[in-house]
C-alpha cells in the first residue's frame, strides 16, 4: 500500500510504502500512483482515559463484548490506534465484571487486543470530599485494599497498567509502593492531599498527575496546595483535558510551560455519554447532563463529568490555546502516553509496525481524523 500525505512534524509531502503491516519506506513521492491520498499523516493517537461512549460504559455491570467492540470502533474513527479503557469508582462486583469483559473481548478479538493493551483504574481509592471527588459516586469510595486490587488484576488478566488514587488515604503510600513493584504506573488524582503528602507519594513512586487542574476544590489556599506541588514536581508527568471546557487557555499554557510537552499527555477523558445528544441521562448512580455546548456535568452540582469530545478535538485546542506546535500536540496524544506506560512507541520510521492516523488539519477548524491504519 502506498500512502501520500504531509508529515505531521514538518508539513512536507511524503510517501509511505506499507507491506505486511510494516512501514517499508518513507520518503519523497514516487511516480507510481498512491493507493491513499491523505491531508496529513502521523502516528495513531493513544488516550489514557476513555470511559466509554454512546451510552456504553466500561464501568457498567451490564458491559458486553459487543459494547467493548463498539467503543473501539468509535475511537478508531477519531484517530486512536489504542487507548486505556478506564473504570471509575464503583462496587467491587461492577468493576470486576467490567475488567473481566474487557479481558474476554481482547482474548477473542485480535483487533480489540491491539487497541486496548492496558487498562486504567481511576478510583475507588480517592478523596470523598466534594470537588476532589468530582463526579465519582461517594458511596463507593474507600481506602486502598491490596487484596481487592489483586482480585481486580486477576479479572483483568494482568492488564491494569495505570491507577489513579489519592495519596492521603490510610495505607496509600504502602499501596503505591506495591503497585510500582507490580509494574503499575501510579497517578495522583481526585486528591485533597497536603503538599507534604504529595511529596511522599512521589518518593513512593507516583509518576503522573491525572487531569491536572480538574478533580479539585473550587477554592484552594493561595500558595500551599496540592495543585502547585504537583505542577512544580519534575518527577510527575501531567495529563490534561484540552476539550475547551475543562481548563482555561492560560492554565493550559502554564502547565505546558512548566512541564514542557515532553512530560504532558493529552487526554479527552471521554465519558460514557460522549457522542450522545443533549439531554439528561442516568449514569454512575446519578443524573448527568449533556449540555448543548458540548460538555457533560453532574445535573445538581454542575461539576464536570468527563468529556463529550474525543482526543482528536483536543489536539486543535492544545495548539490554539497552549501555544504548542502540531508536532508537539500530536506526540502528546500518541507517543507520550505509550512512553509513560512502557508500551511500544510507534513512530513514523522505516521498520516500525504500521500504526497511523490520516487526518485533515487547519488551525481554526482543528484536527479531523479521516482514517486509522493499524
Amino acid at each position: 500500500m502506498r500512502i501520500r500525505g504531509r508529515h505531521y512534524a514538518n508539513g512536507e509531502v511524503v510517501e509511505l510504502v506499507i507491506q505486511n503491516g510494516v512501514l517499508r519506506s518513507l520518503g519523497n513521492p514516487g511516480s507510481e500512483p498512491a493507493d491513499m491520498e491523505a491531508g496529513w499523516v502521523a502516528p495513531a493517537l493513544f488516550d489514557l482515559q476513555i470511559n466509554g461512549c454512546d451510552g456504553y460504559s466500561f464501568n457498567s455491570d451490564r458491559l458486553t463484548l459487543d459494547m467493548v467492540r463498539h467503543v473501539v470502533k468509535v475511537c478508531r474513527k477519531h484517530g486512536m490506534g489504542g487507548f486505556c479503557p478506564t473504570l471509575v469508582t464503583n462496587s467491587f462486583e461492577a468493576t470486576a465484571h467490567g475488567l473481566s469483559t474487557i479481558r474476554q473481548a481482547s482474548e477473542t478479538d485480535k483487533e480489540i487486543a491491539r487497541a486496548v493493551p492496558a487498562i486504567h483504574l481511576e478510583g475507588p481509592y480517592i478523596s470523598a470530599e466534594d470537588g476532589p471527588r468530582g463526579a465519582h459516586p461517594r458511596q463507593h469510595i474507600r481506602k486502598p485494599d491490596w487484596d481487592e486490587f489483586q482480585r481486580w488484576q486477576e479479572a483483568a488478566g494482568g492488564q491494569i497498567r495505570l491507577m489513579t488514587l489519592a495519596p492521603e488515604l490510610d495505607g496509600a503510600l504502602d499501596f503505591i509502593e506495591r503497585l510500582v513493584k507490580a509494574n503499575v504506573v501510579v497517578s495522583l488524582g481526585h486528591t485533597a492531599a497536603s503538599p507534604a503528602r504529595i511529596r511522599e507519594a512521589i518518593s513512593a513512586g507516583a509518576r503522573l498527575s491525572t487531569h491536572l487542574g480538574n478533580g479539585c476544590h473550587a477554592v484552594l489556599p493561595r500558595h500551599d496546595n496540592y495543585f502547585w506541588e504537583q505542577l512544580a514536581a519534575d518527577e510527575l508527568w501531567a495529563s490534561i483535558i484540552c476539550d475547551g471546557h475543562h481548563l482555561p487557555p492560560a492554565l493550559i499554557r502554564s502547565i505546558l510551560r512548566v512541564k514542557t510537552p515532553a512530560r504532558v499527555i493529552l487526554t479527552c477523558d471521554a465519558s460514557s455519554l460522549a457522542g450522545l445528544p443533549p439531554g439528561r441521562y442516568r449514569e454512575w448512580d446519578q443524573e448527568l447532563e449533556v449540555c448543548p455546548e458540548g460538555k457533560i456535568v453532574v445535573a445538581d452540582s454542575g461539576f464536570l463529568a468527563g468529556s463529550w469530545s474525543f482526543i482528536d478535538r483536543c489536539i486543535g485546542h492544545a495548539v490554539r490555546q497552549g501555544g504548542v506546535s502540531l508536532q508537539e500536540a500530536v506526540e502528546m496524544a500518541s507517543l507520550r502516553p505509550r512512553q509513560l506506560l512502557g508500551l511500544p512507541i510507534h513512530c513514523l520510521e522505516v521498520g516500525q509496525p504500521v500504526d497511523l492516523v490520516l487526518f485533515d488539519w487547519d488551525l481554526m477548524s482543528g484536527f479531523h481524523a479521516t482514517a486509522t491504519i493499524t
